[in-house]
């Protein structure tokens, strides 16, 4: 059993000192993207998965978000880093800045969202609708772990802001950019949305951590945002952002006294 999992990139599968083992993990809403790796960072046990998959096969939308949170969660997983890359809203929020998001804004469209959905399990039970609170989407424990844990490592984040979840895998227009910016939003991504969500209704802290890699179309001028131009910032930046995961895995409360605890409590049959 292993209480921390981070959500992240093929590119940081050395966040972990150690590889014990790779764990294939069966849940009633099919495979997640990938084995779970299960090993230690900052003295503590740790789970990764690649979010898309190794060698990014698996696009933002066709993501199975549920199988992937029940995953971690079957494996004892209570509290997750979820880190990603995103374009900047800002003018002064360019490539290189990080940002942990305090909340978020849902512009995907069709992606399943819910666990309660009424929908049998494979053992014929319907698990109750619940209606889980998501004023404050992000677990306060988890985002001040990484605050610290980024200021530590020489890297002044930027706390708080409106993280955007866009359906992808297309980039946004200049209107949808401008459109993003002028409700005063702060990043745009692409994956941050339902996994939030599903973990607030599996009782679990959830934390981003945003990487900026581009200035969104509306805020930068020339072509716009590309995609070599987003894995070669993460690249630059990836061995910073391992060093704040680790040292945040580190700062990550033993005890959960959070309200992400309590997500669940009061919801009749849950």
């Amino acid at each position: 059993m292993v209480e921390i999992a981070v959500i992240g990139g093929s590119g940081l599968y050395s966040l972990l000192d150690e590889v014990k083992e790779e764990v294939v993990v069966a849940t009633p809403y099919g495979a997640p993207s990938d084995t779970v790796v299960l090993g230690e960072a900052g003295g503590r046990e740790v789970a990764f998965l690649p979010r898309h998959g190794r060698g990014h096969r698996v696009p933002p939308h066709r993501i199975n978000y549920r199988a992937n949170l029940w995953a971690l969660r079957s494996l004892g997983v209570t509290q997750v880093l979820a880190p990603g890359a995103v374009g900047g809203l800002r003018a002064e929020y360019g490539p290189g800045t990080l940002l942990v998001p305090d909340q978020m804004v849902d512009r995907t469209s069709g992606r399943v969202q819910t666990f309660y959905d009424g929908e049998p399990l494979p053992d014929g039970s319907v698990p109750p609708v619940a209606h889980v609170s998501m004023a404050d989407p992000y677990c306060p424990a988890g985002r001040e772990a990484a605050l610290s844990a980024a200021r530590e490592c020489g890297w002044e984040p930027v706390d708080g802001g409106a993280l955007v979840v866009i359906e992808g895998p297309r980039f946004s227009t200049r209107a949808e950019s401008q459109w993003f910016a002028a409700n005063g939003w702060s990043v745009v991504g692409m994956t941050g949305h339902p996994e939030a969500v599903l973990a607030r209704e599996l009782a679990l802290c959830y934390t981003p951590v945003s990487l900026v890699t581009d200035l969104d179309a509306g805020v930068a001028r020339g072509e716009g945002v590309t995609q070599a131009e987003v894995f070669e910032a993460f690249g630059r930046n990836v061995d910073r952002l391992r060093s704040v995961l680790f040292n945040a895995v580190e700062r990550l409360p033993s005890v959960r006294e959070c309200v992400c605890s309590h997500a669940l409590d009061g919801l009749e049959g849950v």
